[in-house]
């Protein structure tokens, strides 16, 4: 892959300019002003108004043209029609990166159709590199989380997420938004937020290409409506994927969901098949629902090389253990017999009434001895058996859940495969328990069937990395691009 462009300027500027600032919370700029200042962007940061005054205790300039010298990222919040204006000052001034977050371009109409053009031959004549417009803007934050500070929030999004290495890449900004709130609710590592909208200049590709090149990113989530260039998508999606994990929700299939998609961004109608084929062929995991992506991006956050497809359930529950299985391979993993040797240490030392099948089934009473003995089983006994241990632990009223959550926490990193764990019941110390068992490398889930899907997900992509890594295919792609 040639070297993608350099969007530095648009995920860690120096200086950001905000045209259209205030401090009136209710308003885009103000929206964006906050943000900025909440994520601790520690760059100045110069308020852009008319008006001039002050706003969160900055001095607001009254245009570009009064800035001390010009920013590195200008960000445009105002009136669609007053727009090119500013980008004039804009260009008369020495900004090159601009990212303009207000709709009433291609999408509006001859009006809007008009105002695009006039918009392109100024950034052209200026060199200038436009994000957006229509669009909710970027989130990129370092590692840390909100306390550490140091973060670009060009955006008028409410929240920030957690921080960490998985990025997102969207074609909505309410679906990032949502993505936000998931992250936030399970702990999801998501650190960089990107709302493409219209791409006048900065397409889904190009993001891809950039991100994907970053080595603080540990994983891309995409989502799409429609891709202009789906050959020069496949080149950069296949060199991204051959690297790190590359995970694809894709909507406006068919129907309604092709018109929504057509009247949103101008997306053309892809069916399901020949979106199936080209995430084929760009090496992508191809998910079908925004909850199927934020399980992705919780076992890649954790285990970004995936994993193999064979697994050991290790439960204290039989229902549960086969759900957690896959429902007997619907998620595509296999779960090979245990070891003799294992096998029969184990029924020497556990009740009769056990399960020691795969699934195991420990009983309802085990505690941390029981599951500790499993755990050190498939470290002594089932070397090369198992890609993955999927435990389960059904917590009842007389069983003390710490204890367990303990033991696992010290045992899981020794065993030599990943370990990923699901806690059922009433969890009066659930987000205590989580956290340790994250703090130790296993990600924890609310449930046995959402482990499962997500084991399915990392399973997929060692196939498609050794597949990205080959010989492009000798075909135009499967999808159709925007000029179809």
């Amino acid at each position: 892959m040639s070297a993608p462009p350099d969007l530095r300027p648009f995920f860690a500027p120096a200086s950001v300019a905000v045209v259209g600032a205030g401090e009136r919370a209710t308003s885009s700029g103000g929206a964006v002003l906050q943000n900025l200042r909440i994520g601790g962007f520690r760059g100045p940061i110069h308020p852009v108004n008319p008006r001039g005054g002050s706003a969160f205790g900055l001095e607001v300039r009254t245009s570009l043209a009064a800035l001390p010298e010009p920013a590195e990222l200008c960000i445009i919040v105002i009136r669609p029609d007053l727009i090119p204006d500013a980008l004039r000052e804009a260009a008369a001034s020495g900004h090159r990166h601009v990212l303009v977050l207000p709709g009433g371009f291609i999408e509006a109409g001859e009006d809007g159709r008009r105002r695009e053009r006039e918009v392109r031959e100024i950034a052209a004549q200026a060199g200038m590199t436009i994000a957006g417009p229509n669009c909710a803007g970027i989130i990129h934050m370092g590692p840390g989380g909100l306390a550490a500070g140091g973060h670009l929030g060009a955006t008028f999004l409410r929240d920030f997420p957690p921080g960490g290495g998985i990025a997102l890449i969207s074609q909505s900004g309410a679906l990032a938004e949502e993505a936000i709130a998931a992250a936030n609710a399970a702990a999801i590592p998501l650190g960089t937020v990107v709302s493409v909208g219209n791409a006048m200049h900065l397409g889904i590709d190009d993001y891809l290409a950039y991100l994907g090149s970053r080595p603080d990113c540990r994983a891309v989530l995409l989502y799409v409506e429609g891709i202009d260039d789906p050959a020069r998508f496949r080149r950069i999606a296949r060199a991204v994927a051959a690297e790190k994990p590359v995970i694809l929700l894709m909507g406006g299939r068919s129907g309604a969901g092709a018109e929504a998609a057509r009247a949103h961004t101008g997306a053309v109608a892809n069916d399901d098949a020949a979106i199936e084929a080209f995430a084929a062929e760009c090496g992508l995991i191809r998910v079908r629902s925004l909850r199927r992506l934020m399980l992705a991006a919780k076992g890649f956050g954790f285990l970004p090389g995936g994993i193999g497809r064979r697994v050991l359930v290790l439960s204290n529950s039989g229902g549960p253990g086969v759900r957690g299985g896959g429902g007997g391979g619907g998620e595509g993993l296999e779960m090979p017999p245990l070891p003799r040797a294992m096998a029969a240490h184990l029924r020497a030392q556990v009740p009769a009434e056990a399960s020691i099948a795969n699934p195991v089934d420990l009983l309802a009473d085990a505690r941390e001895e029981r599951f500790a003995l499993a755990l050190d089983s498939v470290r002594d006994m089932a070397a090369g058996t198992y890609d993955a241990v999927l435990g389960i632990h059904v917590v009842p009223f007389m069983v003390d859940a710490g204890p367990v959550v303990a033991r696992i926490a010290a045992l899981a990193p020794a065993i030599g495969i990943p370990v990923l764990h699901a806690m059922m019941g009433t969890l009066p110390g659930k987000a205590d328990w989580f956290a340790r068992l994250e703090a130790a490398g296993v990600p924890a889930f609310n449930d046995a069937e959402a482990m499962a899907e997500c084991a399915g997900i990392l399973a997929r992509y060692q196939d498609l990395r050794r597949a990205a890594a080959g010989p492009e295919p000798n075909a135009p792609p499967a999808l159709k691009g925007r000029e179809g």
